[in-house]
């Protein structure tokens, strides 16, 4: 997982975040992160799913995977 999000600021003053995947030990503080952002910006969130990623993997201890 890269545990990484991108940030750009648009010409129009949007800001743009992208990821591919966080971590699941990760994932809350980013989730906090992108709250206080809205939060601080009083602007509403638009979020949108990429297209053919996929949402989540786990996998069991008795050797199958989803």
């Amino acid at each position: 997982m890269s545990d990484e999000i991108r940030i750009e600021i648009l010409e129009d003053g949007q800001i743009s975040f992208d990821t591919d995947s966080i971590s699941g030990k990760n994932h809350a503080s980013a989730d906090e992160f992108l709250a206080d952002v809205e939060k601080f910006t009083g602007g509403p969130v638009l979020k949108q799913k990429k297209k053919g990623f996929q949402r989540h993997a786990h996998s069991h201890n008795n050797a199958h995977a989803h």
